[in-house]
């Protein structure tokens, strides 16, 4: 992946030197300021780093046929730029291998790739993985018990503690208990056992 550093006075002189490297618009990457001090005159400077999606893309790509190869397997692979990230879906004769029981292969795929990334370019990209539709899903049966649970603290009045969870299913629970007025969530314990309680608001 070609990853450009490039350094100025100010982020804008800096950045415009990096799209000019890669011939690039900003629309067509991604990019991250560091704010750096010369030990010599004392001045501020600022590198950037950028890298254009269409590589972030190829990597992915790249990383996952890699991992097809060494499964004596093939994949079919989507990669879909979204606010914040890339959305990435496999298909594959092989799913219910690449998922794992209660989606712990998909997850830890998902963080190696990201691991990968971070290794290539330095910053954190959000990269989401799925097989065959099997988040989406998961996501729809989790909101749809969530509104369950809620409607139960609205009627009882009681905070209701729910089993631990990974970051993304937490952000979800808080998604959707934002909608309701008299309802707010919070995240307690410590990774791997964080866990969030839905709780009655009070007027």
């Amino acid at each position: 992946m070609q990853v450009i550093r490039k350094e100025a006075k100010n982020k804008e002189d800096a950045l415009f030197k990096a799209l000019e490297t890669l011939n690039a618009g900003i629309n067509e990457v991604i990019f991250s300021y560091q704010e750096e001090e010369s030990s010599l005159l004392k001045k501020q400077k600022y590198q950037v780093t950028v890298v254009t999606k269409y590589e972030v893309k190829e990597f992915i790509k790249n990383y996952l046929n890699n991992l097809a190869y060494l499964m004596n397997t093939k994949f079919d692979i989507e990669v879909n730029e979204v606010e914040g990230g890339f959305n990435t879906i496999i298909t594959t004769d092989d799913n219910a291998i690449l998922i794992g029981k209660d989606g712990k292969n998909l997850n830890a795929i998902q963080i190696l790739l990201r691991s990968a990334l971070k290794t290539e370019t330095n910053f954190d990209m959000r990269v989401n993985l799925d097989v065959a539709g099997y988040k989406v899903k998961k996501e729809h049966q989790l909101k749809n018990e969530i509104k369950k649970i809620a409607k139960e603290v609205l009627d009882t009045k009681l905070d209701v503690k729910l089993d631990p969870m990974n970051s993304y299913d937490r952000r979800i629970v808080h998604n959707v208990i934002s909608e309701y007025d008299h309802l707010v969530t919070e995240s307690k314990g410590e990774t791997p056992n964080r866990y969030v309680v839905i709780k009655y608001k009070k007027d």
